[in-house]
Parts: C-alpha cells; structure tokens; sequence
C-alpha cells in the first residue's frame, strides 16, 4: 500500500502546447507497472479547453464540478455537468474544457505506458470553441 497525503504534490499548470486558457493538473494516480491507469483531477478556467487529442487505449472523464463542453471530430459538441460520466474509445479525435462563463472539474483516467500515451493534436482555434460555445 502507498499513500500519497492530501496536499504533497504540487499542482501543474497545463502546458500551453496542449491547453488554451488557464488549466491545473493534479494527479491522483499514476500506478507502478505492471498496472498502467492514470488519473489527474484537471481545472479548466472559464473558457480553458484542451487541444484535440487521442488516447490509443480510450480515456474515461467524470465531471466534478462547473459545465464543460465535449466534442469529439465531427460531432456536435455536447454540455457536460457535474455527475456526467464520458467513455472516449480508443483513437477517437476529441478535446473538452470549460464553458466560457465557468470554471469546470473532472477526473481523466486512462491507461499509460508505452501503450497509452496521449498523442496530441492541433489546439481548437477560438473561432471554432466560440462556434459550440452557444449551447453553454
């Protein structure tokens, strides 16, 4: 058993390669091979948001707190609120974040590893986030 205390592990600011807007990472597991999930609670600032993504094993994200917005590659956006619960399969295009008037919380779990590293993509351009932004 290990336990990691509330509160011993800094909190990283999204790297901005990945992220628009204003973003914090906290892990919460990140287990020792051979086990391989991942989990990070993941901060959006109003408006903040990832840039499209894949995960090659799938990601499961659990919203928290605030509304966020999901889309997946040529699919409409959908609003995402606290209590939600997404399954993005493996390889499935797709980026999340915050709606422009409040801030959004979720869990990101997935496997990593050789296997399961993110790859990700080009940012989603503000012309296109304030296009689905509407349904906020």
């Amino acid at each position: 058993m290990e336990l990691t205390a509330a509160g011993s592990q800094p909190s990283i600011p999204g790297n901005p390669d990945y992220f628009t807007g204003t973003v914090w990472l906290d892990r919460i597991i990140q287990a020792p091979a051979p086990a391989r999930v991942r989990a990070l609670r993941v901060s959006f600032a109003p408006g903040a948001r990832t840039a499209w993504h894949t995960h090659p094993l799938g990601q499961t994200l659990h919203v928290l707190s605030g509304l966020g917005l999901f889309q997946t590659a040529g699919e409409p956006a959908v609003l995402i609120r606290p209590g939600d619960t997404l399954w993005i399969p493996p390889g499935e295009k797709h980026w999340h974040g915050a709606a422009p008037a409040t801030t959004m919380v979720h869990l990101a779990i997935q496997e990593g590893g050789e296997a399961g590293e993110t790859t990700w993509l080009e940012q989603v351009s503000d012309a296109d986030y304030a296009a689905v932004s509407a349904i906020a």
